[in-house]
């Protein structure tokens, strides 16, 4: 198959002159939405719908994806009384509605699409202490941009509301209901303001509400705020993506709502910490200090006082140690009334799957090892105010759609509420292998049955990862990965460096001067599969979205006779001008800056489109970004795209395609069908899956 003929593209003379060097864009005017970019767009879509049109497999991938998302999702309950709120998309349903369940049954309580019209979306909700008022932002079409809002569930009303400047804000209700904090940008709503906390009081003009931290902060800092028993708040300060951040805590029985008195908690320079408060006056610490893959310390936070000034470190104590060989990602308290030890459940990440323990919170003792369904993912955990024994979470892995199961005590272990599993035939094995400096990395193999070993092993596969921001790449429900294992194929997904599969040291390991150790994992990766007799370079394909998209951008540009395709769904790819696009300034930490002359050269060490060589080979790429994007901007994609295809001298397709109606993370069920189909289809042709006709 030859490649098409491709839309004309202007290569221009612009360049950047940084610190004496001299990065040429040749592709600048795609950064604009000028007469020209418009043009080169339309004929883009042309080119792609006309791709699109002929494939076989894209019909049959988005059927098989509409009946694997067809069972809907549910999240874990929030408990009011006697009365459980979730969130849960049903059959048929394109966004999911607030629930509630009690001993009148179920009901829909809140439907974003009565907010704000056809494509809105709950992005985030906080129900009062008796559960009569609720604090939600609304967005539409992905835009991730929204408006706070205050519903009365009894009545059905907004009584308060919109206010604007907030991005999935984190609400702390005062007890008596009257008002709440949140977190937004200043008043003017300018994109440079600060976000800091805020008082709201309920049915007043925000324009009256009062700053009551981080006003004087990072533009780029993001807050998240909690308040245990009405009492206790407790502010934690990170500044973009750092793999560090600062916590304080105020007493609102010492000090006021309007004025709170915060004293910071102290952390080890570079460390994460996260903080939960017991009834009974015991903070419970998360911290990475002197632990990278996590401890839990605590003391009690009466011994503050009331004209404490400073912390005593002597007064911690550890409860749950530092374990070598796995990482803590979350802890919850389940406590009764205050007068007995809570207890923690606390969920680790063990060989880049889920692992739970229960500890006594005195005594530093663990007491179980919650049996889960397989080798999974543990999110979403919720505990019931006055259930000291009971937590519910949602279960995930490669065969089951995210479930909610319940912990109810020693015994019985576990009990699900509610399971939805692939019914596909299909073997999946956690494996490890060896990355180009000797480091062990972890990866999962999906595949038919029928192919555990002999000739017909050898398949077209895809390979994906993240590897960043510390984010753990576990087990996890993922209806293209099955769609495209059910139509014959292998998916693998490696747990490179950069992620948080393994604590903060395999975060750092991966990150900003580090970061082609993700690559290099990566690279092995491939190799690894090929090796052991998985598929062949000239049937491997990649995809990745995000961070992930910017790592199949590399894989293509340092490895191209690696692999046969790859799908880079809204990726970076400039990195030599991403802090002047999206959200990049909050990413510095992540991958540096162009501002510092040794951190240039990181970026430009590996930056995809600064990599691309006129005249050479490279595998098929599809290039997929969301029309809504406030995240990651189109100019990665669109300049990317223009380059490969200037350089494209093999059989390889180049495209690239907008998703409409759809932001950085896709929550329209349909929409998100159409785009996974796409993808698969473009990667089932290009690596021999299935044929085009």
């Amino acid at each position: 198959m030859s490649a098409p003929a491709y839309p004309p593209a202007r290569r221009g003379e612009d360049s950047d002159v940084v610190h004496g060097r001299v990065i040429p864009d040749p592709y600048r005017w795609l950064e604009g939405d000028s007469a020209e970019s418009r043009r080169w767009l339309r004929a883009q879509h042309e080119l792609t719908e006309e791709y699109l049109r002929a494939s076989r497999p894209r019909p049959y991938f988005a059927d098989r994806l509409d009946r694997l998302m067809t069972p809907g999702t549910e999240s874990a309950p929030v408990w009011r009384g006697a009365r459980a709120y979730f969130l849960s998309r049903r059959p048929g349903q394109e966004h999911a509605a607030l629930y509630c369940k009690d001993a009148d049954g179920e009901r829909v309580v809140l439907d974003p699409a009565r907010l704000g019209g056809p494509g809105a979306t709950l992005d985030s909700w906080s129900l009062s202490p008796t559960g009569r008022l609720l604090a939600c932002q609304v967005s539409r079409d992905g835009t991730e941009q929204g408006v706070l809002l205050v519903a009365d569930l009894v009545s059905g009303k907004i009584v308060d509301g919109p206010i604007g400047g907030v991005r999935y804000p984190t609400v702390a209700w005062l007890p008596d209901e009257s008002a709440f904090f949140y977190v937004r940008r200043g008043l003017d709503e300018s994109p440079d303001a600060v976000r800091s906390v805020w008082l709201h009081r309920v049915g007043r003009d925000a324009r009256t509400d009062r700053p009551v931290f981080g006003l004087d902060g990072d533009a780029r800092t993001n807050h998240r705020i909690a308040l245990y028993h009405g009492r206790w708040l407790v502010v934690t300060a990170r500044v973009g993506t750092a793999p560090w951040n600062a916590l304080h805590l105020a007493d609102l029985a010492v000090s006021p709502p309007d004025e709170p008195r915060f004293l910071p908690i102290p952390l080890a320079p570079g460390a994460l910490g996260f903080a939960r408060v017991s009834r009974s006056g015991e903070i419970y610490l998360h911290t990475t200090g002197a632990a990278p893959r996590g401890r839990v310390r605590a003391m009690d936070a009466l011994d503050l006082g009331a004209t404490a000034t400073k912390w005593d470190g002597r007064s911690w104590r550890d409860v749950v140690p530092e374990d070598p060989d796995a990482a803590i990602s979350g802890f919850s308290l389940l406590e009764d009334d205050g007068t007995a030890a809570p207890r923690l459940f606390v969920v680790r990440t063990r060989d880049a799957a889920s692992e739970v323990t229960i500890w006594d919170g005195r005594s530093s003792r663990c007491l179980d090892r919650v049996a889960l369904p397989g080798t999974g993912t543990v999110r979403e955990v919720s505990v019931r105010p006055g259930a000291p024994a009971t937590a519910w979470f949602t279960y995930t892995d490669y065969t089951t759609a995210p479930t909610v199961l319940r912990y109810a005590g020693p015994a019985p272990r576990t009990g699900a509420d509610r399971r939805t599993t692939s019914q596909a035939t299909i073997t999946t094995r956690r494996e490890s292998y060896v990355s180009a400096d000797g480091t062990e990395v972890r990866i999962f193999v999906m595949a038919p049955a029928s192919c555990a070993s002999g000739p017909d092993r050898v398949r077209p596969a895809l390979l994906t990862a993240y590897g960043g921001f510390g984010a753990a790449v576990t087990p996890s429900f993922e209806p293209s990965a099955l769609a495209w294992v059910e139509a014959g194929g292998v998916f693998a997904v490696a747990c490179v460096r950069g992620g948080g599969e393994q604590g903060a040291a395999w975060h750092r390991a991966g990150m900003r001067g580090h970061r082609q150790n993700a690559f290099d994992d990566f690279h092995a990766a491939a190799e690894w599969l090929i090796g052991q007799g998985w598929t062949s370079g000239d049937r491997l394909g990649v995809i990745g979205a995000s961070n992930a998209g910017l790592l199949a951008a590399v894989a293509v540009t340092q490895r191209r006779e690696l692999y046969r395709a790859a799908v880079c769904i809204a990726p970076l790819a400039d990195m030599a001008r991403y802090e002047r696009f999206g959200m990049g300034p909050a990413w510095r930490f992540e991958y540096g800056s162009v501002d510092v002359p040794a951190e240039l050269d990181w970026l430009m060490a590996y930056s995809p489109y600064h990599h691309v060589v006129p005249g050479a080979a490279y595998p098929s790429c599809m290039f997929v970004v969301f029309e809504n994007d406030t995240r990651v901007d189109h100019m990665h994609a669109r300049k990317m795209t223009a380059a490969l295809q200037h350089a494209a001298t093999g059989p390889g397709t180049v495209l690239f395609h907008v998703a409409g109606g759809l932001g950085h993370q896709p929550r329209s069920r349909g929409k998100g069908v159409a785009v996974g189909a796409a993808a698969l289809a473009f990667l089932a042709v290009e690596t021999g899956l299935m044929r085009s006709r």
